[in-house]
């Protein structure tokens, strides 16, 4: 309903570009210079412009960051260009779509010139926007096909961007950065705020789990998520050093994308530690792959957000104003799973030993599987919920309470206060 933030992978990409922060397209194409002055018009003429870049930017953080800086833009990023970008970017205002922040989604709309840099993102809803837009991909055949486009260039962001440069003017106005700079420290604050609740045992806080796994995973770790809430923690909570790595199903939204992925990811990265943040519905389907993660004793680091449901169906029935139904899950003990496969389990209901866990989970030489009992109610609501939405949420909790599950209202309401307020 609210998109991930992703965009579409190059049809061509091989699998190298899975482990390596680096990787370029052999086949570097450019715009033609008639284009490239166009574009530059374009974006020199703004008052507000705005770059938004995708996974087509990997390998160019430097040159976005010049362009960023000779217009005094702000710079978004999808959630497959968040490695890419993220890090060292005084010019970073965060991500839009259900994962996103306010920073960026205002940003885009605000803005009087948005350039698309290598993204195809999908989600219709947060890219509207009445500024000019121009795009730049390498697929042709994909332009225009998310937003209204006025200027749609085919070619590599690093190669374009090499050749545009030279002919941008220098703004020396940054107002409209330093405000949205300001509202996306605000965004940055809140997720501190939340990672700072630990929450309670047997109830412990996603976004303090995934502030966990973040601070102690290596600076060049292979990240993969499950389709669900563990890509919202993983979004907000995990940073960009310009080394990770980041996985799922972001264009697609297939369930139980982590543990399959993480599986050749560790196969493939080269000795470079492989984290699989899964949702206890993701790792219920594929349950199998413990089987060969033990027999083969692939370094895989498992960690279970084990909320006891299916989390996103159950906030996207809410939102449509239907009461959750059917989304509550009856999970095995996911660690003595584990440890029959072979793999080191480990279960953790205390937050005061969700540390710990992790330290030693990375520590152990060989698979670990870390079953983590999170708050059944931690939800997360997009930057931008319309009212709409939020009478249609309002409605299906009103019908909780007629049928009687008050009880599950009041407890899904103070456990969501932190993040209502947010809003």
């Amino acid at each position: 309903m609210f998109g991930y933030g992703g965009d579409l992978l190059p049809e061509t990409l091989p699998s190298e570009a899975i482990v390596s922060p680096t990787y370029l397209p052999e086949t570097v194409m450019r715009p033609t210079d008639a284009d490239l002055d166009k574009l530059a018009e374009l974006l020199s003429g703004a008052e507000r412009p705005m770059i938004y870049g995708g996974i087509g930017c990997t390998g160019a953080h430097e040159l976005v960051l010049s362009l960023a800086d000779k217009l005094k833009a702000p710079v978004g990023w999808t959630l497959k260009g968040k490695m890419a970008l993220e890090h060292d970017n005084p010019h970073g205002v965060g991500m839009t779509g259900f994962i996103g922040g306010k920073g960026c989604a205002d940003a885009i709309t605000e803005c009087d010139a948005l350039l698309l840099l290598g993204t195809d993102f999908p989600w219709t809803e947060f890219i509207q926007t009445d500024a000019r837009v121009a795009q730049v991909l390498t697929h042709g055949e994909r332009l225009g096909r998310r937003t209204h486009v006025e200027l749609g260039l085919t070619g590599d962001v690093r190669a374009t961007l090499e050749a545009l440069l030279p002919r941008i003017k220098e703004r020396t106005d940054d107002s409209f950065l330093q405000e949205r700079l300001q509202v996306y420290r605000s965004d940055l604050a809140e997720l501190e705020r939340h990672e700072h609740d630990h929450g309670k045992p047997g109830a412990i806080s996603p976004d303090y789990l995934a502030s966990a796994v973040n601070r102690h995973a290596d600076d060049d770790a292979i990240v993969s998520t499950d389709t669900g809430m563990t890509t919202v923690w993983a979004a907000r909570h995990l940073k960009s050093t310009g080394k990770r790595t980041l996985m799922g199903s972001y264009s697609h939204g297939s369930m139980a994308s982590a543990m399959p992925q993480a599986i050749g990811a560790a196969l493939a990265g080269g000795g470079r530690q492989t984290i699989a943040m899964c949702g206890d519905g993701g790792i219920s389907m594929l349950l199998g792959d413990l089987i060969t993660i033990g027999q083969y004793k692939l370094p895989v680091k498992a960690v279970v957000f084990n909320n006891g449901t299916l989390g996103m169906v159950e906030i996207e029935m809410q939102l449509a104003g239907v009461p959750n139904f059917q989304t509550e899950l009856y999970n095995p003990d996911f660690a003595r799973v584990a440890e029959a496969c072979g793999i080191k389990g480990i279960t953790v209901e205390d937050p005061g030993k969700v540390d710990g866990a992790i330290k030693e989970a990375m520590a152990h030489d060989g698979p670990v599987l870390m079953d983590v009992k999170t708050d059944r109610y931690a939800v997360a609501m997009p930057p931008h919920t319309s009212l709409e939405q939020l009478g249609s949420y309002t409605l299906s909790e009103a019908k909780m309470v007629m049928t009687g599950r008050g009880a599950e209202v009041l407890k899904q309401m103070k456990a969501n206060v932190k993040y209502l307020r947010d809003l």
